[in-house]
């Protein structure tokens, strides 16, 4: 089995994978980083998404070899070393952007990915965004009103659905 070596949210880490070893279960099973969520297995859900190397990746279809020498964000790096929630998760908890909570850490990861390339995106353009990402309980409504929040803008602009 290949020793691969990778940079996870600030921490240098390494492990044993298999060829076959996704970075998901990487993630999950050898670094338990349980935050990275797998609910599909197949690239449809989004709730596994991470950081590779500054890109969103849905880490359930990038295997764990493929991440040799990267430098990953999962969700757990998102937060202050304190705990403090940085700006989209505050904005997701403040606008009631998560109801079960399963979606959440790949929704807050596509936002982040969405909002370092467009800092002030429409409505429209979130909604575009976030296709790759299913939730299952929201309705999307507050989880845009979240990422618009993060961003700066009124979210009192966003129409009730």
């Amino acid at each position: 089995m290949p020793d691969i070596k990778m940079k996870v949210n600030g921490v240098e880490r390494s492990g044993s994978v298999e060829g076959r070893d996704l970075l998901s279960s990487f993630l999950r099973d050898d670094l338990g980083l349980t935050g990275t969520h797998v609910g599909c297995d197949t690239s449809q859900c989004g709730a596994c998404v991470v950081h590779v190397d500054g890109e969103a990746v849905k880490s359930c279809t990038m295997l764990a070899a493929e991440a040799d020498g990267a430098e990953i964000v999962t969700i757990e790096g998102m937060a202050a070393p304190d705990g403090t929630l940085n700006t989209i998760q505050q904005a997701f908890q403040d606008h009631h952007g998560l109801q079960c909570g399963f979606c959440t850490p790949g929704m807050v990861m596509s936002a982040s990915a969405l909002l370092k390339e467009n800092p002030k995106p429409t409505e429209a353009e979130i909604r575009a965004y976030l296709e790759g990402n299913i939730c299952r309980c929201t309705g999307y409504h507050n989880i845009v009103k979240a990422i618009m929040a993060a961003s700066g803008q009124d979210v009192g602009a966003i129409a009730a659905e």
